[in-house]
């Protein structure tokens, strides 16, 4: 017998349904994640870096190679009087750097530059990582063995000075800075994605795939790498930071971004050499690093107690 729509008892199991359609663990990570302050607080924060940074430049009065000689290390109009020589104006907001660059907009455009370098050299190390680590833990055996063995000797190399000799012999090209950092940083995520295809293998739904005749290329592109990308998503997350540092650091030693552009590493350095006079020159650069840093790593935490289906 068929229950007619205003029958209670139908109402009641319509709801129950919709009640069991609701609750699938994307939604629910979802909602863990909405529920976690500090991840939200990070999310939003870090958005409007990222739009202050893209489009603030666009309309503002500077420009990031505009150089005036009369302005050399002024300070902004708001640091308190002890000592500095002169005042930037108020539309330097803060202040001018060694050579009468206005410092807000270079600190956006480095916030341009080492933000592309993360995001970029990250896919690069999520799109080699991924591949080659579910390639390994999936087809397993000697090739697995030989496979790891290859990321282990890798790992005993010091990449950070095989970065610097690529720098160096390629005349520190800009588009080889994101592929050269993205390079070294896949070694950990091809561990992680390993690892966590050797306990999806032996699952149900790959054995069905495998006695089906799914060929393994299929099975790794359409079962294993969509069902780890929990993991992935939140160690991405942690991955840009050490990007940024990487960048920073290579910056900081001269083999990074050319002049007239910038970087944080870049202003970190030339802040670093006049922090006594003209301390400005750091601070604000190394704040906003700082809070970036920050924003990132919480929402990392915040990804990683939303899906971690143990947790709750």
């Amino acid at each position: 017998m068929v229950l007619p729509i205003t029958d209670p008892r139908n109402a009641e199991t319509m709801n129950r349904a919709e009640a069991v359609r609701g609750r699938s663990l994307w939604v629910d990570a979802r909602r863990r994640l909405l529920r976690n302050r500090a991840a939200m607080v990070s999310m939003v924060t870090l958005s409007l870096i990222v739009l202050v940074s893209v489009f603030l430049p666009m309309v503002w009065p500077y420009s990031y190679r505009d150089i005036d000689y009369s302005l050399v290390y002024c300070a902004p109009d708001w640091w308190p009087d002890d000592g500095v020589l002169c005042r930037a104006g108020p539309l330097h907001l803060f202040g001018m750097d060694s050579v009468g660059r206005d410092l807000f907009v270079r600190t956006l455009y480095g916030a341009r530059i080492s933000l592309a370098v993360g995001l970029v050299a990250t896919l690069v190390s999520l799109f080699i990582g991924v591949i080659y680590g579910a390639t390994a833990g999936f087809l397993g055996g000697r090739l697995d063995e030989v496979m790891m063995r290859f990321v282990d000797v890798l790992y005993a190399l010091p990449f950070l000075f095989f970065v610097i000799i690529l720098m160096v012999v390629f005349d520190r090209n800009f588009i080889l800075l994101f592929v050269a950092i993205g390079a070294v940083e896949w070694l950990t995520m091809a561990r992680i994605v390993r690892g966590q295809t050797l306990s999806l293998k032996e699952k149900e739904f790959i054995e069905a795939a495998r006695a089906a005749g799914v060929r393994p290329f299929f099975i790794i592109a359409r079962h294993i790498i969509p069902n780890v990308v929990g993991p992935v998503i939140v160690y991405v997350t942690l991955t840009i930071p050490s990007v940024i540092l990487s960048e920073s650091f290579l910056s900081f030693l001269g083999l990074g971004i050319r002049e007239p552009l910038t970087s944080w590493g870049v202003l970190i350095s030339e802040g670093a050499s006049q922090m006594e006079t003209a301390p400005w020159t750091l601070l604000f650069p190394a704040a906003l690093m700082a809070t970036t840093l920050f924003c990132f790593n919480f929402i990392g935490d915040g990804l990683r107690d939303a899906l971690d289906p143990k947790d709750r």
